[in-house]
């Protein structure tokens, strides 16, 4: 204990995950750490769903992203969960909130710490964060990512820490600590490239508001990384292709720009392609760091990458952790009001690389809702790099479900990303470069360049009726629009 905690004050803070779980009460809003799976609450959330099936009581629970080891799961079960935010990733929450049980705000990963800061969301009245160590000052040394837990740090009234004993204390130095300032006061972000360190590397903390400190040593759930198959290979070359291209005309150089990728294999997938590409000395801003970003850092074709989480496979992490001493110069973990911020993604002109459910023929893209009601898992991040980004590229498979499923649909019935933000559409079919192109036009390259060759015939057949009936900037046959989705849900073919 003494080695992690360095302050002796707080060691009589010390207790068990069932001790910290009676500081709940109903009705509290509890800030976690936590950011696509990594650097989670272990044992304390999970002793609370322990708890409320004796004694029940209800939360709303923010975090940064998802979690791991079923926790949601876990209070969802036990039924804990009022409200959940920003993101998640789990079936069991998922099925809850899709029946109406569990309320979800699905946010923009930038934007939630903006809220809590601005009262829209009230106070938060527990934080738990994970760290490797709490230094003398009382600071907090991060594990494997930071997401929210700086602003759950500044504004809770009481902070719960899980130290984390399989973390090495060797960490310390992979975080970059910033907090701007609330509006109307806000100043300017000085992050004017990845490798930029503009804060510190541990989060501030008043001591005084330490309420618990457990100890525990459970490493975070690995990713689910799957091996690239023929689609997901093929998305990646035609992405190369279109890459190539941009630097034979002059508008991109062999180091490209600022990478970002979404999370999931198909994300994965796509970086992993660059390690054989003619690209070098590359560089990353996005919000997780996965399996292909230490594929790429090892090869030596990425010379930094900055995030906020570390998310990766069993393998990996214990790579990561193995060599922190190595990965330290190469990486930096920071907060996703950063990760995320707008305005450094646009000061930058990251390349953003994220995953559709599905796009329709002019370019509006469907990336959470799965017939239009349904929620998946959430934007997260993806809204913020796409508009801001100085290329907005989406990326999805043509067809699924022994191509019964088309993922090119005449209209999206939900939309996350309108067609004013997404520049470069890309499926295993081949890519549609959108930039400056008038609908009529858009819906064409689309067809011709993405749809799966099962479907190219009936969505021309549609675009060409559409606008020799409706007509219109954007021609649509209301009546027709959402037959494709219709006839899924009624006999699980979108084909006619």
């Amino acid at each position: 204990m003494n080695n992690r905690i360095k302050i002796s004050q707080l060691l009589d803070k010390v207790t068990t995950g069932e001790e910290a779980a009676k500081l709940f009460k109903d009705k509290m809003i509890v800030g976690t750490s936590g950011f696509t799976k990594a650097g989670d609450s272990k044992v304390v959330l999970p002793a609370l769903a322990e708890r409320a099936k004796k004694e029940p009581l209800k939360i709303t629970l923010i975090s940064g992203a998802s979690l791991g080891h079923d926790t949601d799961a876990k209070l969802t079960e036990a039924k804990v969960l009022h409200k959940r935010m920003p993101f998640q990733v789990d079936k069991t929450l998922r099925t809850a909130i899709n029946k109406g049980e569990v309320l979800f705000t699905d946010q923009h990963l930038s934007e939630t710490a903006e809220l809590v800061h601005g009262g829209y969301i009230g106070d938060i009245d527990i934080a738990i964060i994970e760290v490797a160590a709490i230094e003398e000052d009382g600071s907090l040394i991060p594990t494997t990512s930071v997401g929210n837990s700086v602003s759950f740090a500044a504004l809770a009234k009481q902070i719960i820490l899980e130290v984390n004993i399989s973390i090495p204390e060797s960490i310390k130095g992979v975080h970059d600590i910033f907090l701007p300032e609330n509006y109307p006061h806000r100043n300017y972000i000085p992050v004017i490239a990845p490798g930029v360190r503009v804060g510190r590397t541990t989060i501030p903390v008043d001591p005084e508001k330490i309420v618990a400190i457990v100890f525990t040593d459970i490493q975070d759930s690995p990713a689910d990384i799957a091996v690239p198959d023929e689609k997901t290979i093929a998305i990646s070359q035609h992405l190369t292709r279109f890459f190539e291209e941009e630097v034979k005309a002059g508008r991109l150089t062999d180091r490209l720009l600022p990478l970002q990728a979404g999370i999931g294999k198909v994300a994965n997938a796509v970086l992993t392609g660059f390690k054989d590409s003619n690209f070098y000395d590359l560089t990353m801003y996005s919000e997780v760091l996965q399996d292909s970003t230490f594929e790429l850092i090892d090869s030596g074709k990425l010379q930094f990458a900055s995030a906020s989480s570390i998310t990766v496979s069993k393998e990996c992490y214990q790579k990561v952790m193995d060599n922190l001493d190595t990965y330290r110069e190469k990486i930096l973990l920071r907060p996703q009001n950063l990760s995320n911020s707008p305005g450094i993604i646009r000061r930058l002109g990251v390349i953003a690389i994220n995953t559709a459910l599905e796009f329709d023929i002019y370019g509006n893209v469907n990336s959470t809702h799965v017939s239009g009601t349904h929620i998946m898992n959430g934007i997260g991040g993806s809204g913020d790099f796409a508009r801001n980004s100085y290329l907005s590229v989406f990326v999805c498979q043509a067809a699924s479900k022994s191509n019964r499923l088309s993922h090119v649909v005449p209209m999206v019935p939900h939309v996350d990303h309108n067609e004013h933000d997404v520049d470069i559409l890309v499926t295993d079919q081949g890519y549609a470069d959108l930039r400056g192109l008038a609908p009529r036009e858009r819906a064409v390259t689309i067809i011709e360049n993405c749809a799966h060759p099962d479907y190219k015939e009936a969505l021309l057949d549609y675009f060409n009726r559409a606008g020799e009936v409706r007509g219109g900037q954007t021609p649509h046959i209301l009546s027709e629009a959402f037959t494709w989705h219709i006839r899924y849900l009624e006999t699980g073919s979108m084909k006619s």
